[in-house]
């Protein structure tokens, strides 16, 4: 007696975008981009190669959406429980924080998503992630930023969106650092980095918590 035909459920589109995305990103954050095959990123995502194509005009076009997925997902990490009423500097110096614990916690999305910038980068592509996402992060780090000019809290004197582009030029950079070296306290290194910002931008300390 055969056991009943093993049935496939049928994705949402998606869905499926989902699981061909996240699988580049784990391929190219571990192995590197020459690893993020059409035939790898399908077999990782156990489907068939031609159905990638119903989904993305070629491998350039999934590797792009898989490096936006990656971003989205680490800024999501970062912006975790905003809450503007928090004070500015306080706000920032726990998104550096929570920045500073990417490489253990979302290490092949941050690793994916930088190499992916980079050639898009080197290719001069205008729609690439350097070229696009980061402008709109840079975009919501400024209205943040601003937010905390209007209340008295960050220098007024300072062009927020040069401010913005200087934030995440800083943590962009502590987090390549502590992605080549484990060893380093990340948190011990965030407040580092958040110290030197502040310093030079905040013009009112947090109150102390009662």
């Amino acid at each position: 007696m055969t056991g009943a035909p093993r049935i496939r459920q049928r994705l949402s589109a998606e869905t499926r975008r989902e699981q061909l995305e996240v699988a580049a990103v784990t391929i190219v954050g571990r192995d590197g981009l020459a690893a993020a095959t059409a035939e790898a990123v399908a077999r990782a995502a156990d489907v068939s190669k031609g159905l990638l194509w119903r989904y993305y005009t070629d491998l350039d076009d999934l590797i792009l959406h898989a490096g936006r997925r990656a971003l989205t997902t680490l800024e999501a990490a970062v912006a975790s429980d905003v809450d503007l009423d928090t004070h500015t500097a306080d706000l920032l110096r726990a998104a550096i924080r929570r920045a500073a614990v990417l490489p253990s916690t979302h290490g092949d999305e941050l690793r994916a998503a930088r190499r992916i910038a980079r050639r898009w980068q080197a290719l001069g592509a205008e729609n690439g992630l350097a070229a696009y996402e980061y402008k709109q992060l840079h975009t919501r780090q400024a209205a943040l930023i601003q937010h905390g000019q209007q209340r008295g809290q960050i220098r007024a004197d300072l062009d927020p969106h040069l401010l913005a582009v200087t934030y995440q030029g800083m943590v962009d950079t502590m987090l390549e650092h502590l992605d080549a070296n484990p060893d380093i306290d990340p948190l011990a290194y965030a407040d580092h980095v958040a110290d030197v910002l502040l310093g030079g931008i905040a013009t009112t300390s947090p109150q102390p918590s009662a």
